[in-house]
């Protein structure tokens, strides 16, 4: 397994998290590239064993209990997220920054081929998330553009932290690269497991339920371009379907879907500022 050791008094420093995620990168490089090429509709690559096991063990370790996140829990989805970093333990904040080192960025950015990619310092959508027994996400576009609406989300970044996870648990990543209406790819969610997933008006994708008892973990980031991925501009909530496009459930969400787009483009965040970011002023 692959290891590049960090002292103990360096854990929880997200230069030298960062210092073993380059080494990571630059050692599969190539690979992860070949995977983001290999043509499926959903682009994606997948790098495991990013971390020293152990260190990502700690990170796991370092969650909040579920009381202390934000729940969700609509027809759309069910978890628990977190984005006001400076509320939990310092290591998970060291981690979700350790991806915005220009470093991992530049990296980033050789195995996908997007120029010009820019991390979240605000914390947009990303940070960390969990979900235990009974959770799920139904497949979804991701918001078109930060929370100014000044760049296009490009990519996706879950890094996963459970010791033990398999997929029989569920709480799997599933790319849609036939559209909701097709049959799903699957992405386990394994331990100490980086999942680079680009985001644009094709890429659907889920997280199937979580059967088991435990709570799967996540540290999330998205980076962001001024540069439409269609070389056209376009904007979009969040926009949820059914699995399989079928059924009423399917039909309430495209009308959701429809409304909370023309709403959000009519008036920005005047009525409503997505609380999901990290407020530095607090």
């Amino acid at each position: 397994m692959f290891e590049t050791p960090i002292s103990p008094a360096a854990v929880i420093d997200r230069t030298a998290l960062a210092d073993a995620i380059v080494a990571r990168l630059e050692a599969v490089l190539p690979l992860a590239r070949q995977q983001w090429c290999d043509g499926h509709r959903v682009r994606s690559a997948v790098i495991d064993d990013l971390l020293p096991e152990a260190t990502a063990a700690a990170i796991a370790a370092a969650f909040p209990p579920l009381e202390a996140m934000t729940a969700k829990g609509t027809i759309r989805e069910r978890k628990y997220i977190g984005a006001q970093m400076d509320r939990y333990a310092p290591l998970l904040e060291e981690a979700v920054f350790a991806f915005q080192d220009p470093r991992v960025v530049a990296l980033i950015g050789q195995i996908t081929g997007i120029e010009a990619i820019e991390p979240d310092a605000e914390l947009y959508a990303g940070g960390i998330s969990a979900m235990d027994k009974g959770s799920y996400l139904r497949p979804h576009l991701d918001n078109s553009h930060d929370s100014r609406r000044e760049r296009y989300r490009v990519l996706n970044l879950l890094y996963y932290v459970t010791p033990g996870w398999c997929e029989a648990n569920g709480g799997s990543l599933q790319l849609w690269d036939e559209g909701p209406k097709g049959a799903p790819r699957t992405v386990e969610s394994r331990f100490n497991r980086l999942v680079l997933m680009a985001t644009d008006r094709t890429s659907w994708h889920s997280v199937n339920e979580v059967v088991a008892d435990g709570t799967r973990r996540c540290v999330s980031n998205y980076y962001f371009s001024k540069t439409s991925p269609e070389q056209q501009p376009y904007f979009h909530a969040t926009s949820y379907r059914a699995e399989h496009a079928t059924g009423l459930t399917d039909l309430v969400m495209k009308v959701d879907n429809t409304l909370r787009t023309a709403v959000l483009k009519a008036t920005g965040d005047r009525l409503f500022r997505n609380p999901h970011r990290y407020d530095r002023t607090k």
